[in-house]
């Protein structure tokens, strides 16, 4: 008998793992709208609109602008002083504004068919995010050098406040995954030394993600980046799924690294999502991805994106179909 969609994505994540077909994307989950933290913390982009957030940070969201984007300027970051960030650091309290209003999400929760999927929530703005926020990103990276105590100990506040964030998700919502951003590198490299990145991140990271599993929470990281040099690392901090594994990873010698530690999603190429991409481009890279990668253990090929979706709806249903055209030639299923 065919495994559920959900039954499948977890025998593939899973070593020694008995899947049927190759997952597709997203499709074994179902993201929980409505969670008052979400809320709380990115409601205020919304299109059209320029506005503050509640660190502090500038939000321009233009019209004809895909999503938001944080607007950092050495005359408007948060930091003015890394040496004096305590004075200029205000960090939002999440328990005291998001202990109620609950239903809304508990009630999306309570319509997913838990047989075929598994819920999720999403958390955006990772650890390292949060700091290049605060600061410029130029700023961020000369800080890691320059004032490392200092650094420690804001990363040390933030991670409190994701920490925060997770247990009001957990206490309140309990979905069977959470999806983490963090983008810690560039198309072809790290933003830091990888000594640097354990250094300041891995330890904080694994404080959060102990957390998560010691509540049987599965961890999806999202980090659309070339993270190859800390693959290993992402996994001893209990990262169950990479999603948005890049292509100019070199995926084969990650997956045979890993050796089934951590699963592998992602694979396709973004720059397929565009408004002119002939379907048969978007079935080629789709194809390839799944040629490539498809007999490596724990992959599920998807584009690298933080979410369900693409900026242009119909490239992520070309590239579900193609997934689905593979998996009928190559499994009949």
């Amino acid at each position: 008998m065919m495994l559920t969609t959900k039954q499948n994505f977890l025998e593939t994540i899973k070593k020694g793992g008995k899947p049927d077909r190759l997952a597709a994307c997203y499709t074994a989950f179902k993201p929980i709208g409505g969670d008052p933290v979400f809320q709380f913390v990115r409601g205020n982009r919304i299109r059209g609109t320029y506005s503050y957030d509640r660190w502090g940070t500038y939000i321009a969201f233009p019209e004809e602008q895909p999503a938001a984007t944080p607007v950092v300027t050495a005359e408007n970051q948060v930091i003015q002083d890394i040496e004096e960030w305590k004075k200029y650091v205000k960090v939002p309290d999440l328990r005291g504004n998001c202990s109620e209003g609950w239903e809304t999400a508990l009630a999306n929760k309570a319509a997913i068919d838990k047989d075929e999927y598994m819920s999720i929530t999403i958390m955006g703005t990772g650890i390292f995010e949060q700091l290049h926020m605060l600061m410029t990103f130029e700023d961020t990276l000369c800080n890691f050098l320059l004032y490392p105590d200092e650094m420690h100990e804001l990363i040390d506040v933030i991670t409190e406040y994701r920490l925060e964030y997770m247990k009001l998700i957990v206490e309140n919502l309990h979905p069977d995954a959470i999806l983490s951003h963090d983008d810690w590198g560039s198309k072809t490299s790290l933003f830091m030394a990888p000594d640097t990145w354990r250094e300041f991140f891995k330890e904080p990271y694994r404080r959060l993600y102990d957390y998560l599993h010691a509540n049987d929470i599965l961890i999806v990281h999202h980090s659309d980046s070339f993270c190859e040099p800390i693959a290993e690392d992402m996994a001893d901090i209990g990262i169950d799924v990479w999603q948005g594994v890049l292509p100019t990873n070199n995926i084969p010698e990650i997956s045979k690294r890993l050796n089934g530690r951590m699963a592998l999603m992602g694979g396709i190429d973004s720059g397929i999502d565009r408004a002119d991409t002939p379907e048969e481009e978007i079935r080629k890279e789709t194809r390839r991805a799944c040629m490539e990668y498809g007999d490596l253990p724990q992959f599920i090929p998807s584009i690298t994106y933080g979410g369900p979706g693409t900026i242009y709806p119909e490239v992520e249903k070309v590239i579900i179909d193609e997934i689905h055209q593979f998996n009928k030639e190559k499994f009949g299923i």
